[in-house]
């Protein structure tokens, strides 16, 4: 599998409103983003599957769209994988329920973790956070460019950076190793342009 340079994150809790949800989503598309996840930390499941489904009705099959957690939600909505974090469900388990097309990632922050997770069914594993991040209410520690080094030497799977990277250090990232960068916060202003942005600067 390849992933493209940009790992567009949708988090919820910044755009609460379905509506507004799909438009940032169709914005970072327009934008050039083929792969994005949906991340939902605050709402039931009756409301995520609802705004998955409206999602990939809008979005259809010209974004890979990802679902955080949720393998169930996965399978109802047609989504194109899942991926899960150190507490949730285990890589197998969601391998089991999601067969093997899907895409799977996995969340990592040090390198035992990153170890263990090289040898689990994952199809990509995420390493952060890179650096200081305000998107999670307790983030793990960081682990700088040198982590992301580490990380690449690890494994040969792909590799995605999360935490942090903005289009000021995007690049960076890229050059210690990741394949792709996850972004939130940086896209949130203007998403169209600051998607372009992030591949003029990674291309």
């Amino acid at each position: 599998m390849k992933l493209p340079l940009l790992y567009a994150i949708v988090d919820v809790p910044i755009s609460p409103d379905t509506a507004r949800l799909v438009a940032f989503a169709h914005e970072l598309a327009a934008g050039g983003c083929t792969l994005l996840q949906y991340r939902n930390k605050s709402c039931n499941a009756r409301v995520m599957l609802a705004q998955a489904q409206e999602l990939k009705t809008h979005l259809g099959s010209s974004v890979r769209l990802i679902i955080n957690d949720r393998a169930d939600l996965c399978l109802v909505a047609e989504f194109d994988g899942v991926h899960v974090g150190q507490d949730d469900l285990s890589p197998e388990a969601v391998r089991a329920i999601i067969g093997p097309e899907r895409w799977l990632g996995v969340s990592t922050h040090n390198p035992e973790q990153l170890r263990e997770a090289d040898l689990t069914p994952a199809d990509y594993l995420a390493i952060g956070p890179v650096f200081a991040t305000s998107s999670k209410e307790k983030p793990d520690p960081v682990v700088g460019l040198e982590g992301v080094r580490r990380a690449r030497s690890l494994t040969r799977k792909p590799l995605v950076a999360i935490g942090g990277i903005t289009r000021a250090n995007a690049a960076s990232v890229i050059e210690a190793g990741a394949d792709s960068v996850a972004v939130i916060s940086d896209l949130l202003r203007e998403p169209r342009k600051s998607a372009e942005e992030f591949f003029r600067i990674l291309g």
